[in-house]
C-alpha cells in the first residue's frame, strides 16, 4: 500500500491532449493533487489510439518534465490509462461435464480461468477478465459462493476486455522512449466506474457513459458486476467539425462558439433565430443555425448510446450517468430524453471525484474532462518519483577552544606551507642567534691587535 509520503503520477493519452498529474495520499485516504500539466495532442492521438509514435514520445517527455519541475523531483514511473476505439468486451462461456459428482475447488476455478485466458482473438489481446455468474443446473450462482458445491456439470461465464495488440505495446514504447517506466497499465473505463459510481448504483444497475472528444465509452453494471463495455468512435469533436464545415470557420472558432452558445437540444427556436452571432471575416449567423448543427450530431451520438443500453434498460434502476467534457453542453439531459422517450433517471457528473482534494497552488479545469486522469491517479499505489525524501541535515561540528583561538599562520604572506613543529622552530631560531653572535665576535677579534698596539704606545709615553 502506498505510504503517505509517496507521490503517485498518472498519464492520460486523450485525443485532444496528453495529460499528466501527480498526487499524494493523505492520512484520511483522500488524494491531494500536487501538480498538473497537459499539452495538445491533436497530431499524436486519433480516437484514443497513438497515431504518431515520435510526436507522442516527445509530448509525453515534455508533460512529465513539467510535472517534475513542479514537484522538484524526477519522475521514474507512471500509471497509464488504456482506452480508445479498439477497446471492447466479449462474452465467453465455458461448459464442463463430470462423470461423477465433483466438489468445486479453487483449483477448478483457476483451470477455468486459464482456459478462458487461452482464447485467441484475431489481432487482439485480453487485457482484463471480469468473471460473471456460474450456472449450476438452471441456477445462477455468484463466483464468491461457488467453491465447495457438489456438481455434475457447470457453466462459467466471463467478460473479456480486449483491445488491439499494438495498443499497449505502442504506449509502452512511447513512455519508455520518454525515459520513464510504466508502473501499471489501467483500463480507464474501469477506473472511472470505480471512482464515479457508488456501490449502490452498481448493485441496482446503471450505465456510465463517458462522452469524450472523439470517442464515447459505455459501461453497463448490474448486480455490482460489469456486463458490457463498448466504445463508439464518435464524440463532441464531431460537432465542432460540423460547425467548422457548415459555417466555413476554423476549428478553434467553432469550438469556442460551441462552448459559449451551443445547445444539445433547441427548445425555443424563434428566440434563438433572432440572436445574431458574429463570425470571422465580417460575417454573421444566428444561434438557431448553430444549435441545429450541434443538435443533429448529438442526436446521432445519443441514439448510438441508447442502442447499446436499451436491451438492459429495465435493469438499470439507477439510470444513466454521463461524464466527460462532451456531456457538459447545455440542455444535454433534455436531448437524451428526446432520444430514449423515457423518463428514466439521468445524471451528469459535475465536479471531480469525491476523494480528490486540491492544493491552493494547483489548478485543474472543473469541466468533466479530467475525471478520467483523476480516476487513474486514485488507483495508484506505488511511489513514482526518485529523490523524494529530503536529505537529513548533517550535524554542525562543535567548536573547540583551540578553534576559537587559532594560532596565527606565519606563512600566509609567503604562501609557503609550514610543516615544522613548534619545537623545531625554536631550535632554528636559537641557531640563527648563535650565528649572529659569532659574527659579532669575529668582527671584534679582527680589530683587537690594532687597539693593543695603540694602547702599548700610550703606556710608554707616560712612563
Amino acid at each position: 500500500m502506498v505510504a503517505e509520503k509517496d507521490i503517485i503520477v498518472a498519464l492520460e493519452l486523450a485525443t485532444t491532449s496528453i495529460r499528466a498529474i501527480a498526487g499524494q495520499r493523505m492520512p484520511d485516504g483522500t488524494m491531494q493533487v500536487l501538480a498538473f500539466a497537459e499539452e495538445n495532442a491533436a497530431n499524436c492521438i486519433r480516437k484514443g489510439i497513438i497515431d504518431n509514435i515520435d510526436k507522442t514520445t516527445q509530448t509525453i517527455s515534455r508533460v512529465l518534465g513539467a510535472i517534475g519541475l513542479q514537484l522538484g523531483q524526477t519522475i521514474s514511473r507512471v500509471y497509464v490509462g488504456l482506452g480508445g476505439q479498439s477497446l471492447h468486451s466479449v462474452h465467453n462461456r465455458i461448459q464442463r461435464t463430470f462423470t461423477e459428482k465433483t466438489q468445486i475447488s479453487n483449483g477448478l476455478i483457476d483451470q477455468l480461468m486459464d482456459t478462458n485466458r487461452g482464447v485467441v482473438y484475431t489481432n487482439s489481446e485480453i487485457l482484463e477478465v471480469i468473471p460473471q455468474e456460474y450456472k449450476i443446473g438452471n441456477r445462477a450462482v455468484p463466483d464468491t459462493d461457488i467453491v465447495g458445491m457438489q456438481i455434475e456439470q457447470m457453466e462459467a461465464n466471463f467478460l473479456n476486455i480486449i483491445a488491439r495488440n499494438s495498443l499497449a505495446e505502442n504506449i509502452e514504447n512511447c513512455v519508455n522512449g520518454a525515459g520513464c517506466e510504466i508502473a501499471e497499465l489501467l483500463i480507464t473505463p474501469l477506473t472511472l466506474g470505480d471512482s464515479l459510481l457508488s456501490a449502490s448504483e452498481k448493485r441496482s444497475g446503471c450505465a456510465l457513459v463517458d462522452l469524450g472528444a472523439d470517442t464515447t465509452t459505455i459501461s453497463v453494471y448490474t448486480n455490482n458486476i460489469l456486463r458490457k463495455l463498448v466504445v463508439i468512435p464518435m464524440g463532441s469533436h464531431n460537432a465542432t467539425t460540423d460547425i467548422a464545415c457548415c459555417l466555413k470557420i476554423e476549428n478553434e472558432e467553432a469550438e469556442s462558439m460551441k462552448i459559449k452558445y451551443g445547445r444539445a437540444w433547441l427548445e425555443d427556436y424563434e428566440t434563438a433565430k433572432n440572436n445574431i452571432l458574429q463570425l470571422s471575416h465580417d460575417r454573421e449567423t444566428n444561434e438557431s443555425c448553430l444549435c441545429e448543427i450541434i443538435e443533429a450530431r448529438y442526436e446521432e451520438i445519443l441514439h448510438n448510446v441508447w442502442a447499446q443500453i436499451e436491451e438492459d434498460s429495465e435493469k438499470l434502476t439507477s439510470g444513466v450517468i454521463f461524464t466527460g467534457g462532451g456531456a457538459q453542453i447545455r440542455f444535454f439531459n433534455e436531448a437524451f430524453k428526446q432520444v430514449n422517450k423515457r423518463d428514466k433517471q439521468i445524471r451528469v457528473v459535475k465536479g471531480m471525484p469525491v476523494d480528490i482534494c486540491m492544493t491552493s497552488s494547483t489548478y485543474i479545469p472543473d469541466n468533466g474532462r479530467t475525471n478520467s486522469i483523476l480516476s487513474l491517479l486514485l488507483h495508484g499505489d506505488q511511489n513514482c518519483v526518485i529523490n523524494n525524501v529530503e536529505p537529513e541535515k548533517k550535524a554542525e561540528p562543535q567548536e573547540t577552544p583551540e578553534e576559537n583561538n587559532p594560532v596565527p599562520d606565519t606563512t600566509a604572506d609567503t604562501g609557503k606551507q609550514d610543516n615544522n613543529p613548534p619545537a623545531q622552530l625554536e631550535e632554528e631560531e636559537t641557531g640563527i642567534e648563535d650565528k649572529e653572535n659569532e659574527t659579532k665576535k669575529n668582527k671584534r677579534s679582527f680589530w683587537n691587535p690594532f687597539w693593543q698596539t695603540i694602547k702599548n704606545a700610550l703606556t710608554d709615553e707616560e712612563e
